[in-house]
């Protein structure tokens, strides 16, 4: 569910109609449905809410600094992966125990950032970065909380390039060697362990896979326990899935994942964290764009659009699909044409659609790209030299511009050419 819907025969967000952020704005731009985003934060929660928990927002989905003090000031913890995002979140006022660092490559200036910072935990994802962490723990005079992330080697059934789960993937190290890893953890100064994290990767539309997963981390936890490690807390990752095709079935519901959360560890008496980003904003927001030219091709029509591939990169990194739907509202009834929607960066990877049938348009009609809430803007370029796309936030009847569109100027100020040219 969202709250994008045709009212007065053009698309709204909330209650403000999309051609007026169009008209103020301009084009393309992304817009955000706060309505949505507390909505779904708050099915997570309720998922979880026979056990203690926290519900991490993965900052790498959406990491505009509105979208993340909405989500902090709803109880939301941060989970980061770079000392940016990790900043992004104290700076939206999430406190630092409420924010996870994961990652393979954490450096020892963002490990230092975050020590003095405050942190939740850190996800270990290798031997030496554990014990990098331990070295500058202990000259820091600090002990910080760890979980190691193990790699359960599941397959998530989802795209090559978002599966984190299984053994030949970077992330995390391979479970049959946990036990020896956690003994050395232990052992180390500066370290406390106080938990167990897996995550198998992204955009998930069956729960098999976290039922396998769990399983194994279920069962790690009572050999751990059994070596003398406190493992009181369980980081169980994100990555459920969001319907991107209107016409599909519906991924599973943040509740049923939190049932086979229950079913598989709910036994153990861990407080439970979880990482969701893509169910939570995914849904929650749109890239708006106007339509620049029709092109008559040799057997095709192509819809030139001002949005571009450095604007929403998933469709030419991932072969993604985004639901494309017209701002005027369609006559009931009337015929579609078959359209290439395409863009204007000088790549033939900068194809939204091939195909797709919308009602005959022009130049100025409006499109939206839907469920481009999430690795929309994060992914953003200036690619072309076009500015990064603006994001506006939509509360009711009113929208604020979140992030401004870069002008030329402050483009080009960026760089800086050498007295010795």
């Amino acid at each position: 569910m969202d709250h994008f819907n045709y009212r007065d025969g053009a698309l709204w967000a909330e209650d403000v109609p999309l051609t007026r952020i169009a008209a103020e704005v301009g084009t393309p731009v992304y817009v955000y449905s706060t309505a949505t985003l507390t909505r779904h934060f708050g099915l997570f929660r309720q998922a979880l809410e026979w056990t203690d928990h926290l519900v991490c927002f993965a900052v790498k989905a959406n990491s505009n600094l509105a979208v993340l003090k909405l989500m902090g000031d709803l109880g939301a913890g941060m989970d980061v992966v770079s000392g940016g995002e990790y900043a992004r979140a104290k700076a939206a006022g999430v406190p630092g125990d409420r924010i996870v660092f994961s990652g393979v490559g954490k450096t020892l200036a963002e490990m230092r950032q975050a020590i003095e910072g405050g942190i939740r935990q850190f996800n270990i994802e290798s031997e030496p970065e554990m014990r990098a962490l331990s070295a500058l723990a202990a000259s820091m005079g600090a002990e910080v909380p760890i979980a190691v992330r193990v790699n359960p080697d599941v397959d998530a059934k989802t795209h090559e390039k978002i599966a984190t789960g299984k053994s030949e993937n970077k992330f995390g190290i391979p479970i049959a060697r946990a036990r020896e890893v956690y003994a050395e953890a232990a052992a180390l100064p500066g370290l406390k362990v106080v938990g167990i994290d897996v995550h198998i990767g992204s955009q998930l539309t069956d729960l098999d896979p976290y039922r396998q997963a769990y399983a194994k981390v279920a069962e790690l936890t009572q050999v751990l326990r059994g070596d003398g490690h406190a493992i009181t807390r369980l980081d169980l990752g994100g990555g459920l899935g969001i319907p991107y095709r209107r016409d599909n079935n519906v991924p599973p519901l943040p509740l049923e994942y939190g049932q086979v959360i229950r079913d598989a560890v709910g036994h153990l008496g861990c407080e439970i964290e979880i990482e969701p980003g893509r169910n939570i904003v995914g849904n929650a927001g749109v890239l708006l764009s106007q339509v620049i030219y029709v092109k008559e091709g040799e057997g095709r029509n192509f819809l030139i659009v001002d949005a571009a591939m450095n604007d929403l990169l998933r469709p030419a990194m991932y072969g993604a699909h985004h639901d494309i739907v017209p701002v005027v509202e369609p006559v009931a009834g009337s015929e579609g044409r078959s359209f290439d929607v395409v863009g204007p960066v000088c790549e033939s990877g900068d194809t939204f659609q091939k195909g797709t049938s919308l009602p005959d348009m022009a130049a100025g009609d409006l499109i939206a790209f839907r469920s481009a809430g999430a690795y929309g803007a994060v992914m953003a370029s200036e690619y072309n030299s076009r500015p990064l796309v603006p994001e506006v936030l939509v509360s009711g009847d009113q929208f604020a511009v979140i992030r401004a569109r870069p002008t030329y100027e402050d483009m080009l100020a960026r760089d800086s050419i050498p007295g010795w040219l």
